[in-house]
């Protein structure tokens, strides 16, 4: 079961309205705090990172909070805002904070073959998985997924009870924290594939694009981990013998 935004939540619906005139700059717990005031009593919180990426896979971050969460980790942002050095220190603080965490990945060649939509279904039910195997009461949850699409429940075989929010990963301290576990997740693989396939930069540029990074695709040509589909300049396409 998926509602769109936040329709059934009507307080919730006019604490946003303030919240957008505020434009705050920090997450917080306002909105999750929300959801516990209308009943509900345990929040997974979903971000996704590598979605524009050209190579490597798309991930899908998630944490388990319920209503005893404490005070959020110090400094805790977007993953986007954030520099590596500081992501990398809000990891750790991150996961000791949530009661569960789980990072589910869709590979390159999955992309290729499914399309980056249902990747992000496929990487989030492996997620959610993950946070059953951990011992989290998943099913009688509420997922915050960021953005305004429920991409999860076309990928799962029970339905879930999913709240679009878009910038759910600026505003929620919830969805933030997944957002930081899933890019530091990510990045670390990445980081760990530039010596696997050297001569990319993805230790820098961690596959996504830039000029550098195309500059190196028309040298060597797309190695394994990259998403054929996404690189469009037919020049780019031939891998050499």
């Amino acid at each position: 079961m998926s509602d769109n935004g936040t329709r059934g939540f009507p307080q919730i619906e006019r604490a946003e309205d303030e919240e957008r005139m505020m434009t705050p700059v920090s997450p917080s717990l306002r909105f999750e705090k929300a959801l516990y005031r209308e009943g509900v009593t345990s929040i997974v919180a979903v971000d996704e990172v590598g979605r524009g990426a050209l190579a490597g896979p798309v991930a899908v971050g998630m944490v388990v909070i319920d209503t005893a969460v404490k005070r959020i980790p110090p400094g805790l942002r977007d993953s986007k805002l954030l520099p590596e050095p500081v992501r990398e220190s809000l990891d750790p603080l991150c996961r000791k904070w949530a009661m569960h965490h789980a990072v589910g990945l869709a590979t390159a060649a999955e992309v290729d073959s499914l399309g980056i939509m249902r990747c992000l279904g496929l990487a989030g039910a492996r997620a959610l998985a993950q946070l059953e195997e951990q011992g989290a009461v998943v099913h009688d949850s509420t997922l915050i997924l960021d953005g305004n699409y429920d991409y999860l429940n076309p990928a799962l075989m029970r339905p879930a009870r999913v709240v679009t929010r878009i910038k759910a990963d600026r505003d929620c301290a919830s969805v933030a924290a997944a957002s930081v576990i899933a890019k530091v997740h990510r990045d670390r693989m990445m980081i760990a594939h530039d010596t696997e396939y050297p001569g990319y930069g993805w230790a820098s540029n961690k596959g996504y694009s830039t000029p550098e990074h195309f500059a190196a695709i028309a040298e060597l040509g797309p190695s394994a981990l990259h998403r054929m589909t996404w690189l469009k300049q037919p020049a780019l396409i031939d891998i050499p013998e």
